[in-house]
């Protein structure tokens, strides 16, 4: 499965929300994992990001779609990156 890192923003709607971050972040992973996406981690963050999400799907466009879901919430906004592991970047590198 493919791994995804999205790095978090809230949008001034999520924001004045705050509170209620930690209930709406429960409720993405249940919704992600009835579409077959894996919420691997969720962080909250200082710092330039709000949060921090990890997670893995069989297939780009459902990480993709569950994303798109996410952000048409309004609350966040989000920056994601394809993330391999050691044995994963040594085979695109070519060892």
């Amino acid at each position: 499965m493919a791994r995804y890192i999205s790095l978090i923003r809230f949008t001034e709607k999520g924001a004045a929300a705050v509170r209620q971050s930690p209930k709406r972040a429960q409720a993405f992973a249940k919704a992600a994992e009835k579409t077959g996406v894996k919420i691997e981690a969720q962080y909250w963050t200082s710092g330039q990001y709000d949060g921090v999400l990890i997670m893995s799907a069989p297939k780009a466009e459902q990480a993709l779609r569950c994303l798109s879901e996410l952000v048409a919430g309004g609350n966040v906004k989000t920056e994601t990156l394809q993330a391999f592991d050691s044995k994963e970047f040594a085979l695109i590198a070519g060892k």
